[in-house]
């Protein structure tokens, strides 16, 4: 980036050199290789002090600054002279304009020993775009460039040329340089040094500091560069020989510069209307010699502006600017437009008819001309001299009276121009058929549309009228509109509607010779909401419900009738509760609500258009009474009491677990139908189930008490358990016995029973053993001629009788029950048979 330019110039220099000391006015100087490099090449400045400085220490340094900035980088070095020498390189000098300074130490600051203004910046560009024009005004060849960009360096230009002959290339005369002033891209070469028709080269040659460069040669012959001065545009003025111009015509004359009189020249003529933002439209190739021109196809009425310029021909030549601009307005052309008529009568007298005209003028082109009026015009039909007057206004209706039989009038649109073609106007009689199904529909806030069925025989077209339905008393203002298409069925309105207003619309449709009958219908584009809600009461209340009711607003004209009802109600707890009701409805039970409460009730009446609020209710439902209370608590009593008693009877029904106390299982009411395999820690031990018709039912289990044994704790009452059947043929009076019978109790017991693989029965057999006595146990078979085992057996296992266990010397060795325990009935549990029973009521045997 180039820097700016420095503040110091070398006059500043020789004034800081003469404020120096004297003993160092002469002790150094900066050696530059140019003053002026290119910018941002690289430069190397030495600073060199004599040998001669007395002020100059043997540890002296140099210092470098650049305008106010130090610069490090200095290499200081002594050179056998004797002289001191720092020099100091600037890889890329990016200032255009920068002084350096040579700095030495001096008390506490630097003293500036020489200083030097350095200067970068580009070698000039070719200058481009090289033109000449001649001046017939100064009689001069001006010649214009442009400098290219910016060298950052004071550059100088120069404009040469010289004279020639046959292609350029010869040089015979030469012409004195031009030099412009300094800023100037432009330098004029005088007249006294051309010749008009002589071949001339013409360059530009650029200069600094860098270098130099010339432009391209421009070859040119003087007279060829001639640029005229814009000729005077003038309006041509009327005159009574000359008829005046036609509409959209305009006639314009002009003179040419006076100089250029001998000069063969052509002209253009541009020309735009004022109005809109339209582009100028040329003519050209204007012969000069008649200096005047109509120029037609222009619209009628129009104002616009024209500018003519001129240049040499058929000689080549520039063109010359623009003239100023003239302003003039095309001529008026007679309105050309048809005029869609409608009526009104009224009947005053039996003679006399009051007809009300209407009429909207139709362009039939895109410029009609310009209507300054209209005519209302009747003849009667015994007079042969011109129509009478009714109407002359500039207004679009018209008013006036005529006689009954008079059934036609003679409209015309006029200007300064003339008038437009006659609209005969027949007042037509209304024979024709009506219209049919007449409708209307609102499609946005601005707009209706209007639809019917057309009637037989099909129309030549229909005249729309619509206004303000509600009647003031100066009369409402009719919008009307003439469709001459019989065949449509409907057409959108859009001109003068307004929302909120009731529109009054009238479709009549006419014939060849007739019209029908008008038909109307009122519609609104948009309608209002109702101006106020329904005024809500409360009819009744209770401690639970609120019946409410209101009366509904009647229909007004404008108004847009009601969709449904919406109502909000609020507790104290700010919960709200809402319900939607149909328009029909008129009142409403509010149900579920809280005794002794406060509600706040809000009726919103909702329509098409808008919804309308109506008034807010706040009501308190009614608080329970005494009584009521006292029926609430004693019912709540009773159902708690009930549960209680509920409770105290399945406590009651429940066996009763007491430890004192055990229960004893009763077998009368035992079940022995249930089996469940026992799972022991050497194997699986299943039992066969008690209804496999191959296995024999458990009958029975008895427990025989030893007599001579004292009493425990367990035999202190007496249960189901104690037995004092006698009937065994065996029994062993001091020896705790348990028998199983096996068997079907309804057969005989004399009866063999098939057994799995051997037709031995045995009835039941006996285990003796007493827990006080030290010998072994032993296996008796009663009632039985067969053996109870088929053979020498050895001793069970322990999932088959843990009362039996094996000692150390393979002897069986009977469990011995603890006389402390409670209950001596745990051997007998540990018992294979009794492990798979599902005993009821035996809770107290523990793990049984």
């Amino acid at each position: 980036m180039v820097a700016g330019l420095g503040a110091w110039s070398l006059a500043g220099a020789v004034l800081i050199i003469l404020l120096l000391p004297r003993s160092l006015e002469e002790c150094g100087y900066i050696s530059l290789p140019a003053p002026i490099i290119r910018l941002g090449d690289p430069i190397t400045v030495s600073c060199i002090i004599n040998q001669n400085c007395t002020s100059l220490g043997p540890e002296s340094q140099i210092r470098w600054k650049l305008d106010t900035e130090l610069q490090p980088g200095g290499r200081q070095q002594h050179l056998p002279n004797g002289t001191l020498q720092s020099t100091i390189t600037f890889p890329h000098f990016n200032y255009s304009r920068a002084l350096l300074s040579c700095c030495l130490h001096w008390g506490n600051g630097l003293q500036i020993l020489d200083q030097a203004e350095l200067q970068a910046g580009y070698p000039p560009p070719p200058p481009y775009n090289l033109s000449c024009l001649l001046n017939l005004t100064t009689n001069s060849l001006k010649c214009q460039w442009e400098p290219g960009p910016d060298t950052h360096l004071s550059t100088h230009f120069t404009l040469k040329s010289f004279k020639s002959r046959g292609n350029f290339q010869t040089q015979e005369d030469s012409i004195p340089d031009c030099v412009p002033e300094d800023g100037q891209n432009h330098c004029s070469i005088p007249r006294k040094h051309l010749q008009l028709y002589q071949n001339m080269s013409i360059w530009v040659q650029a200069k600094n500091a860098l270098g130099t460069s010339t432009s391209p040669k421009l070859c040119l012959v003087p007279m060829d560069m001639v640029k005229l001065e814009p000729p005077t545009l003038w309006a041509l003025e009327p005159s009574p020989e000359v008829a005046p111009p036609q509409p959209g015509c305009l006639r314009l004359r002009w003179e040419t510069w006076k100089p250029s009189l001998h000069i063969e020249q052509k002209c253009e003529l541009r020309h735009q209307p004022q109005r809109g933002e339209s582009s100028w439209d040329l003519v050209g190739a204007l012969p000069s010699r008649s200096l005047q021109y109509e120029l037609c196809g222009l619209l009628p009425s129009t104002a616009y502006t024209l500018q003519m310029r001129c240049t040499r021909w058929p000689l080549p030549g520039r063109w010359s600017d623009w003239s100023p601009r003239l302003e003039l307005t095309t001529a008026q052309q007679p309105p050309i437009v048809r005029l869609d008529t409608w009526w009104r009568q009224r009947q005053l007298d039996p003679r006399t008819v009051d007809v009300q005209l209407f009429w909207k003028p139709m362009p039939l082109e895109e410029d009609s001309g310009q209507i300054q009026g209209y005519l209302v015009s009747w003849r009667p039909s015994d007079q042969a001299e011109a129509d009478p007057i009714l109407c002359n206004t500039t207004e679009l209706n018209c008013t006036f009276q005529l006689p009954s039989e008079a059934r036609e009038v003679v409209l015309v649109a006029y200007n300064a121009a003339g008038t437009s073609r006659p609209t005969p106007v027949v007042f037509l009689e209304s024979r024709g058929p009506p219209l049919r199904r007449l409708r209307t529909t609102a499609r946005d806030p601005h707009s209706l549309w209007v639809g019917w069925e057309p009637p037989s025989p099909r129309p030549r077209g229909y005249v729309i009228e619509w206004g303000l339905g509600t009647p003031s008393p100066g009369g409402n203002p009719m919008t009307w509109r003439m469709e001459h298409n019989g065949s449509i069925a409907g057409t959108l309105l859009q001109e003068n509607i307004k929302p909120f207003q009731l529109y009054k619309i009238t479709v009549t449709a006419l014939y060849q010779d007739a019209k029908g009958p008008s038909q109307h219908i009122y519609a609104y584009s948009q309608e209002m909401a109702p101006s106020h809600g329904p005024e809500l009461h409360l009819r009744h209340i209770g401690k639970t419900w609120a019946q409410l009711e209101w009366v509904p607003e009647a229909p007004e004209l404008g108004k847009s009738p009601l969709t449904h009802y919406t109502i909000f109600w609020t507790n104290a707890q700010d919960q709200s509760f809402s319900t939607v009701l149909n328009a029909s409805s008129h009142g409403f039970v509010l149900r579920g609500l809280e005794p002794a409460s406060l509600y706040h009730v809000h009726l919103m009446a909702v329509s098409q258009a808008w919804t309308t609020n109506s008034t807010s209710l706040t009501l308190m439902t009614l608080a329970l009474e005494e009584s009521e209370l006292h029926i609430l608590l004693g019912l709540f009593g009773l159902l708690v009491l009930f549960f209680c008693l509920c409770g105290a009877a399945q406590l009651c029904c429940r066996p009763r677990k007491n430890p004192l106390w055990p229960s004893v299982p009763d077998p009368a009411h035992s079940s022995l139908g249930s089996w469940v395999p026992t799972i022991t820690a050497e194997d699986t031990f299943q039992l066969p189930s008690l209804r496999d018709p191959g296995m024999p039912p458990i009958t029975k289990i008895t427990v025989l008490e030893e007599e001579e044994k004292k009493p425990g704790p367990w035999e202190s009452k007496s249960g189901p358990w104690e037995s004092n059947d006698s009937s065994g043929t065996c029994s062993h009076p001091t020896l705790v016995q348990a028998y199983v019978l096996q068997g079907d109790p309804r057969v005989p017991a004399t009866q063999a029973q098939p057994q799995s693989g051997t037709s031995d029965q045995v009835l039941y057999v006996q285990v003796l053993g007493s827990p006080t006595s030290p010998g072994p146990g032993h296996y008796l078979r009663c009632d039985s001629t067969q053996p109870l085992l088929g053979g020498l057996t050895p001793s069970p296992k322990s999932y088959e009788n843990l009362w039996f266990q094996t000692s150390p010397l393979g002897t069986p060795e009977p469990l011995v029950p603890n006389p402390e325990d409670d209950c001596i009935f745990e051997p007998l549990l540990d018992f294979p048979l009794l492990q798979g029973l599902r005993v009821s009521g035996a809770e107290g045997l523990g793990g049984f």
